[in-house]
């Protein structure tokens, strides 16, 4: 039954309290308070009730001596609270023991280089042999609170699942068809969802993406009685009969890379909504050390399908602070030009950097083959990625290709105004143990030549151990580099981040894409970019557009979708609300692909603007022949990129995301429309018009009334 219920507001002591309930300790008393920002922050325990709270929500908990039960969550904007009924704590490890030992510690989290301030709520519990450690972050303005798990001690049971076909269960007279198959896999997450009428919806993702082209996959259902097992990082949850709703995240790997997978991330049922699979096995647990594992965002919403994508964006807004001299780029790299090492050496390089500066380019990476070691992509036989720190010399520059090191090229990106990045790939030898030695190798290029980008390639986490690893080596650079570092995760294969792992490390390397292979329309990337802009914000992804003067000889004659169809300045309007990546070599261009270099220069003047917005998709999903696009929202002003793609129409109405009845100004920037004023239409959209097919326009518009 749901009830609107007041939850009063408790003032945080700095008190250190033993009671029967656990124990209770404010770790740097009062210090939260000293930051403003933090005020509306709050982390109590009062009796056995635990409360976490911030300006947008409210969540209550039954303290169970730590093993924590929920009680409420209230949306404090709108003034609406569920009241839960678990019969069960909200975390589930199977084989341990009733709860004891509970312990609570709040402190203050100073903002960072790349995240604002938080208060954080470590809540650790006992489960007989198993310790339980959960860190909240509580961040101000949130609609959502972040828990990590940790874990650490022993467990007898195996953390498995159960796969029942419905087909083999009794028939619903017999209360057995309720529980037979119920997994048995770790829980993070519990939501006793009140009532019966909810519609859940789950996306999963893929990367991979060597491989994968459909990168997005959602499924839609209601709740009923039978348990649902659902793959994807996230879940929304939303009241049939209310503007009210859920949403957790997982923060994970995608589903299909997932460690220690139990074949599913949620589960589903009338009155129960979990999230699970904690990504590690009680065989890889320590006695001593805790070990890191997955975790959950819980967060509120409402107001629709755009309230939901608003919700989940805010948090994701709080993960890494996005500075633009920092975060943005128009980075060239070379390698789509499938010469893979063959040019690569201080001529060449030194060349390439006076092309991209014409173009308009702001970082240029080096890949494979600027390091003494060579890699197994290269184009010389003789490479390898196996024992790597052999050689010491591996992460220093080729003597050969860079007689001077790599002072040459850093200094003339200076002069020109491109930051110079490269290429690294860590070594994968007993699950990153060498990461010490990686992490030196890229700190050194930081205090050297002061290169702090860094393209992050051929990782394989094939266990916890190396994840564990892999974080360590990433956790150092930042660390001696004060948070100045930006990585380049790329995503293409092996068993790597997803998409909403590892995001505080900087942008994803999405794609590989080659004109020599056939496999680049640059609808295709359209469509992954405008799919993922719901769930993962634009300017966390680099998006290629590729020198399509090239290989036009690789497509049939009638491809009317073909790279070399559409026009440059197109294929790099394309990339816009992302970080655009010139997936080429610079001095391969046409002359005449250099007449676009006035709007990129245009575009870099403009793209922090335009990445300060919360964007996502408007119009129709992209197909080669749709009218589709982006709209950057930051509160009554923004951006909207709207693309013609190679359809017969002309005009058409554009579903936005603006309210209905409101009157826009929308003042053309690049592209070939024409500013005009419009009045939103009932259905959200808006009059749009390009006289010539695969053409656009960047609007910044304003919302006059």
């Amino acid at each position: 039954m749901l009830k609107r219920i007041k939850i009063a507001r408790r003032i945080v002591l700095p008190i250190i309290v033993l009671g029967l309930c656990g124990l209770i300790s404010y770790a740097q008393p009062g210090q939260h308070e000293l930051i403003p920002s933090l005020a509306e922050c709050k982390a109590t325990l009062t009796g056995n009730i635990l409360t976490l709270e911030n300006s947008r929500m409210v969540r209550s908990y039954e303290w169970n001596s730590g093993d924590i039960k929920s009680l409420s969550l209230q949306d404090k904007i709108t003034n609406y609270t569920w009241n839960f009924s678990s019969k069960q704590a909200d975390a589930v490890f199977p084989g341990t023991e009733k709860s004891s030992g509970g312990h609570l510690e709040v402190r203050s989290v100073p903002a960072t280089a790349i995240s604002p301030a938080y208060l954080e709520a470590e809540v650790t519990t006992s489960l007989g042999a198993l310790m339980v450690k959960r860190v909240y972050r509580i961040y101000p303005g949130c609609p959502a609170f972040a828990c990590n798990y940790y874990l650490k001690g022993n467990v007898k049971a195996r953390w498995l699942t159960t796969t029942v076909n419905s087909g083999d269960l009794r028939n619903i007279e017999t209360r057995a068809a309720e529980t037979e198959g119920e997994a048995q896999a770790t829980v993070m997450e519990t939501i006793a969802l009140p009532g019966k009428h909810w519609r859940v919806r789950a996306a999963q993702f893929f990367d991979i993406t060597d491989r994968n082209n459909n990168l997005v996959q959602d499924v839609d259902q209601l709740s009923y009685r039978g348990e649902s097992r659902l793959k994807g990082n996230i879940i929304f949850a939303d009241e049939l009969l209310t503007d009210h709703g859920l949403f957790i995240l997982k923060e994970a790997p995608t589903s299909d890379v997932q460690l220690a997978y139990p074949g599913f991330d949620f589960l589903v049922r009338t009155g129960n909504l979990q999230a699970v699979g904690v990504g590690v096995l009680p065989e890889e647990l320590s006695a001593n050390k805790w070990l890191r594992c997955y975790g959950v965002v819980t967060g509120v919403t409402s107001g629709g399908p755009l309230g939901r994508m608003r919700a989940l964006r805010t948090y994701q807004q709080q993960i890494r602070t996005h500075l633009p001299g920092r975060d943005d780029m128009i980075l060239m790299n070379t390698w789509g030009d499938r010469n893979q090492d063959k040019h690569i050496g201080e001529a060449f390089t030194l060349k390439e950097l006076e092309a991209a500066h014409k173009l308009g380019i702001t970082h240029f990476q080096i890949d494979d083959g600027w390091q003494t070691g060579r890699s197994a992509n290269s184009a010389f036989t003789g490479g390898s990625f196996n024992h790597i720190w052999q050689n010491p010399d591996y992460w220093k520059p080729s003597v050969q290709k860079f007689p001077n090191g790599l002072t040459p090229v850093v200094q003339l990106g200076k002069r020109l105004g491109i930051e110079v990045c490269v290429w690294f790939n860590p070594s994968k030898d007993s699950s990153y143990a060498h990461w010490k030695q990686d992490a030196g190798a890229l700190i050194n290029l930081y205090k050297q030549y002061g290169i702090r980008t860094f393209k992050i390639d051929g990782v394989q986490v094939s266990d916890k151990g190396g994840e564990v690893n892999l974080r360590r080596m990433l956790d150092t650079v930042m660390s001696v580099t004060n948070n100045q570092a930006v990585f380049n995760l790329d995503v293409t294969a092996g068993r790597r981040y997803g998409y909403h792992y590892f995001n505080q490390y900087g942008n994803i390397f999405l794609e590989n894409r080659y004109t020599d292979y056939g496999n680049y329309y640059p609808h295709w990337t359209l469509r992954n970019l405008w799919m993922l802009s719901r769930y993962v914000p634009p300017q966390n992804l680099q998006i290629e557009f590729l020198n399509n003067f090239r290989n036009a000889d690789k497509y049939p004659a009638d491809d009317v979708l073909a790279p070399s169809k559409v026009s440059f300045e197109y294929e790099f309007a394309l990339t816009m609300m992302a970080q655009p990546l010139a997936w080429m070599e610079a001095t391969g261009l046409p002359e005449e692909a250099f007449r676009i270099a006035p709007v990129v220069q245009k575009y870099q003047r403009l793209q922090a603007a335009i990445h300060a917005g919360q964007i996502f998709p408007i119009g129709d999903e992209p197909s080669g022949t749709s009218w589709t696009g982006f709209q950057s929202m930051n509160n009554d002003k923004g951006y909207l990129l709207i693309i013609r793609e190679h359809s017969k129409q002309t005009a058409t109405r554009l579903k936005t995301w603006f309210e209905p009845g409101k009157k826009i100004t929308c003042r053309a920037l690049l592209g070939s429309g024409k500013d005009q004023t419009v009045t939103v239409d009932t259905d959200g959209t808006i009059p749009a018009r390009l006289n010539a097919p695969n053409s656009y326009v960047l609007y910044q518009y304003q919302i006059i009334n």
